[in-house]
């Protein structure tokens, strides 16, 4: 028999006036007006939230809890070590974990568009493999979601968003970023399949709700040399590189408004 979550966070565009405008549903059941939103050409019933303010501070990152074998996860350890570090003065850092099941997943990073509504959210899984490598993911993908997640369900239509885009792309520039960046005693590599597990699942959520502004990294599980404080250090340099980027971002759209 199959199990499936219904989606806690859903999003419609509803008419008011002559105006299209947003609302979101939360655990309660109740639709409220959130912000009003941005229809695409492409596809009207997919719509993102514009919510991004140009003067943003926030930098939100996340970790995942325990799943499967993992009853500690590199992820959150190296999250927790990133924020002993900080990223800068002018950076407020927010940390969040998230559990590993779609529908309180997606509920938490809805939250984080909707209240925090930060300059980037990155989001940080663990790579299941032997390998000692740092994953930097391109873009999430909608379909395909048919392992079951801690609770033992999947999500409806095995997709992310019923009627979203098949892929979404981050704003950060992640070969850009790995031509440009080096963290001494481990490999770095490109990815543009994040896994359809919760990684993807939350990486695809974050973009479509975030607008394109998450990015997603994958650590390997710790070991005697791959440490939560050598992982933080490293998520450390990794999201101050994709800062760089979002400040070229911002410069430019400052530019063309001008």
């Amino acid at each position: 028999m199959s199990h499936k979550s219904s989606l806690s966070c859903e999003a419609r565009l509803i008419t008011v006036g002559r105006k299209k405008v947003p609302q979101m549903k939360f655990a309660t059941g109740t639709w409220v007006i959130i912000l009003f939103g941005t229809e695409r050409q492409e596809d009207s019933t997919f719509w993102s939230i514009d919510i991004m303010d140009s003067n943003s501070n926030t930098v939100v990152v996340t970790g995942f809890g325990p799943f499967r074998q993992y009853l500690v996860n590199s992820s959150w350890e190296a999250v927790k070590e990133l924020s002993k570090r900080g990223l800068g003065e002018n950076i407020d850092l927010q940390i969040m974990q998230l559990p590993v099941v779609y529908q309180k997943a997606k509920e938490q990073v809805c939250k984080i568009w909707t209240t925090l509504q930060p300059l980037l959210t990155v989001h940080v899984g663990l790579a299941s493999s032997t390998a000692a490598l740092i994953i930097l993911e391109q873009c999430g993908k909608n379909k395909g979601y048919q392992e079951r997640d801690a609770g033992g369900f999947h999500p409806e239509g095995a997709c992310c968003v019923l009627g979203g885009p098949e892929k979404i792309e981050s704003t950060i520039n992640m070969k850009t970023l790995w031509k440009n960046i080096s963290v001494e005693g481990i490999d770095i590599i490109l990815s543009r399949d994040a896994g359809r597990y919760i990684c993807d699942y939350t990486y695809y959520t974050s973009l479509y709700y975030g607008n394109g502004r998450a990015a997603f990294i994958h650590v390997p599980p710790l070991s005697e040399s791959v440490t939560a404080e050598f992982l933080g250090k490293a998520l450390q340099t990794i999201i101050l590189a994709m800062l760089e980027q979002c400040g070229e971002q911002r410069e430019m759209d400052h530019r063309r408004k001008k």
